[in-house]
C-alpha cells in the first residue's frame, strides 16, 4: 500500500506538459473536437461576435464584457462558459482595430500603436487593405500562439514566473528607452512625450502607500486618470478639433471595390512584419502587466529597426499595421499560459477568466489537464475555430467599413465626438473622464499643431504603473538598498543594456559630428 501511494505521488509531481500528455494520452485528440459540438460552437460564435463589437466601440473593453455575461456563462456550464468568455477575450483584439483604422478612436488600449499608419491609410484610401491586414494578421498571431500554448505551456509559463519586481522594473525601463524613438522625428521630443506619460500615470492614489497625489483636491482624479479618457482625447478629439481648424489639405479618397482588399505587393511586404510581432507578442504576452499593448509598442519599434520600408513607416505604410496586430493578439493567446499552467492571471481580462473557472468549480494550474481534459482541450480546441470565425466574420465586412472612411468630415466628426464621450464616461461612469478627455483632446491638438506624437505619451501612461510598483517592491525587498535594483544576472543585464540603449544614439551622432569636422 506504501509502494502504491508512493508511486501515486510520484506520478503527481511528475505532471506532463500539454505535448507529453497529447503523446500519453490519445484521447485528449478527441477532446479537441469537443469544441466542435453544436452548443459550444453556438458559445464560441456569440463570445466572438460579442468580443469584435465591444472591440469596435472602445470603452468597455474584454475585461468589462467578459464581467457583464458571467453570470450566464456560469449556467453554460464548464465547456460553453469558458469558451464563450475565451471568445470575448480574442475577439476584442480582432475589432480593437477598426475604429483606430477608419477614425483614429483606438478601440482597446493595444490598438493605439495602430492608428499611427492605419488612419494614414484610410485617408489615402487604402482603409479596405488596412482591415483585410489586421484580421490576416490577427489570425495568423491567434493561430500561432494556441499552438504554442498547447505545446509548450507549463514549461515556458515556468520560465516567465522567473521574473520578480527588480527584473520588471529593468524590462519596463528598457521598454521606455528603446521604444520612446519608435515614431520617428526627434528623439527629444519622443523621450519629453515618454516623460510626461510617466507624470501623468502617478496621478492618483499610490499603489503600495495608499497616499493621493497630484489630484490638486479633484475627487474624480483620485482613481488616476482615465487610460480610455486619456487615448480617445489625445487622438479622437484632437482629429475632431484639427478637422474644425485646420483646412482640408487632401479630399477623402474614394473606395473602389477593386481596391477593398490588399494588392499582392501589399501582402508580400506584411509577411515579415506579422511573423515578427507574432513572435514578439507571444514572448510578451507571458509578462505580468498590459502585455498586448506593450507587445503593439514593441512590434513597431522593431519595424523601425528592420523594416525595409522604415522610412515610410508614420506616413501610411502596411507594416505598421500587420505587426503590431499580429503582437497584440498573439500576446492575448501568450497570457493564457500562465492562466492554465499556474492558475496566475496577468491582466484583468484572464483575471475574470479565473473567476469563471474558480465559479464552474474548475481550477487551474498544474493539474488542470488531469482533472478536466475536456475543458483544457475545449478551450484549446475553441481557439482554434473562434480564429477561423473571426477571419470569417471580419473579411467580409472590409467593405462594409471601409465606406467609413468616405464619409465627409463633416458628417463623420459629430459621431467620433459622441463615441468619444461614450467611452470616456462608461470607463468609470464619471463625469470627470469626459472632462479629462476634453483636456487631453486640447493637449493632443497642440501636440499636432507642435509636430509632437501623441503615441510615445501613452507608452509612458502604459509603462508608468509598471516601472513604480515594480521600483517600490525591489526596493522594499532589497530594505531600501539601490544595490538591488542589478543585483540579479537578468536584471544587470537589461539595466546595462537601457543605459547603453539610451548613451548610444547621442554618442553616434557625436562621432559622425566630429568626424565630419575632422574631413
Amino acid at each position: 500500500m506504501v509502494a502504491a501511494g508512493g508511486a501515486g505521488a510520484r506520478r503527481d509531481r511528475r505532471q506532463p506538459s500539454a505535448l507529453r500528455a497529447l503523446a500519453r494520452r490519445p484521447a485528449a485528440v478527441s477532446d479537441l473536437f469537443v469544441a466542435l459540438t453544436p452548443a459550444n460552437l453556438l458559445a464560441c460564435f456569440v463570445g466572438t461576435v460579442l468580443g469584435t463589437i465591444v472591440g469596435v466601440l472602445p470603452g468597455l473593453g474584454p475585461a468589462g464584457a467578459m464581467a457583464l455575461v458571467l453570470p450566464l456563462t456560469i449556467k453554460l456550464g464548464p465547456t460553453a462558459g469558458l469558451i464563450m468568455l475565451a471568445g470575448i477575450y480574442y475577439g476584442a483584439m480582432y475589432g480593437g482595430s477598426t475604429t483606430s483604422i477608419l477614425v483614429n478612436v483606438p478601440g482597446e488600449a493595444a490598438s493605439v500603436v495602430t492608428t499611427i499608419d492605419g488612419y494614414r491609410l484610410a485617408r489615402k484610401g487604402r482603409a479596405g487593405a488596412a482591415l483585410a491586414v489586421a484580421a490576416i494578421a490577427s489570425f495568423v498571431a491567434g493561430t500561432f500562439s494556441v499552438v504554442a500554448l498547447q505545446l509548450a505551456a507549463p514549461l515556458v509559463a515556468r520560465a516567465a514566473l522567473a521574473f520578480g519586481p527588480a527584473e520588471y522594473f529593468a524590462f519596463a525601463l528598457l521598454g521606455v528607452v528603446l521604444l520612446a524613438n519608435l515614431t520617428g522625428g526627434s528623439r527629444a521630443k519622443s523621450l519629453a512625450m515618454v516623460l510626461l506619460g510617466v507624470m501623468l500615470s502617478t496621478v492618483g492614489m499610490d499603489p503600495l502607500g495608499g497616499s493621493v497625489r497630484f489630484t490638486f483636491d479633484l475627487t474624480g482624479a483620485q482613481a488616476g486618470l482615465s487610460f480610455v479618457a486619456v487615448t480617445t482625447g489625445l487622438f479622437g478629439v484632437a482629429e475632431v478639433f484639427a478637422s474644425m481648424t485646420e483646412p482640408a489639405t487632401t479630399p477623402v479618397a474614394r473606395v473602389r471595390f477593386r481596391e477593398l482588399y490588399p494588392s499582392r505587393e501589399e501582402l508580400r511586404r506584411s509577411v515579415p512584419p506579422m511573423l515578427r510581432g507574432t513572435v514578439l507578442g507571444f514572448l510578451v504576452g507571458l509578462v505580468p502587466g498590459p502585455a498586448a499593448t506593450i507587445a503593439s509598442f514593441v512590434s513597431y519599434g522593431v519595424e523601425k529597426k528592420v523594416s525595409k520600408y522604415r522610412h515610410e513607416l508614420g506616413t501610411g505604410a502596411i507594416e505598421g499595421v500587420a505587426g503590431p496586430e499580429a503582437a497584440n493578439n498573439a500576446a492575448a493567446g501568450g497570457g493564457m499560459i500562465p492562466l492554465l499552467s499556474l492558475g496566475l492571471p496577468f491582466t484583468p481580462s484572464t483575471a475574470v477568466l479565473l473567476s469563471g473557472m474558480l465559479l464552474m468549480s474548475v481550477t487551474p494550474g498544474p493539474f488542470l489537464l488531469r482533472d478536466h481534459p475536456n475543458v483544457f482541450w475545449g478551450v484549446i480546441g475553441s481557439f482554434y475555430v473562434g480564429n477561423v470565425m473571426l477571419l470569417l466574420l471580419n473579411l467580409p465586412l472590409v467593405g462594409v467599413f471601409a465606406r467609413v472612411a468616405t464619409i465627409p468630415p463633416r458628417y463623420l466628426m459629430p459621431g467620433v465626438l459622441v463615441l468619444c464621450a461614450v467611452a470616456a464616461y462608461s470607463d468609470n461612469n464619471n463625469l470627470f473622464d469626459v472632462w479629462v478627455m476634453v483636456g487631453a483632446g486640447i493637449v493632443g491638438w497642440a501636440m499636432r499643431a507642435l509636430d509632437f506624437n501623441p503615441a510615445p505619451l501613452v507608452l509612458g501612461l502604459v509603462l508608468g504603473p509598471v516601472l513604480e510598483r515594480s521600483l517600490l517592491q525591489a526596493l522594499t525587498i532589497a530594505r531600501g538598498e539601490v544595490s538591488g535594483l542589478w543585483a540579479s544576472g537578468p536584471a544587470a543585464v537589461m539595466l546595462g543594456a537601457a543605459v547603453v540603449a539610451f548613451v548610444a544614439p547621442a554618442v553616434s551622432a557625436l562621432t559622425r559630428r566630429i568626424a565630419t569636422r575632422a574631413v
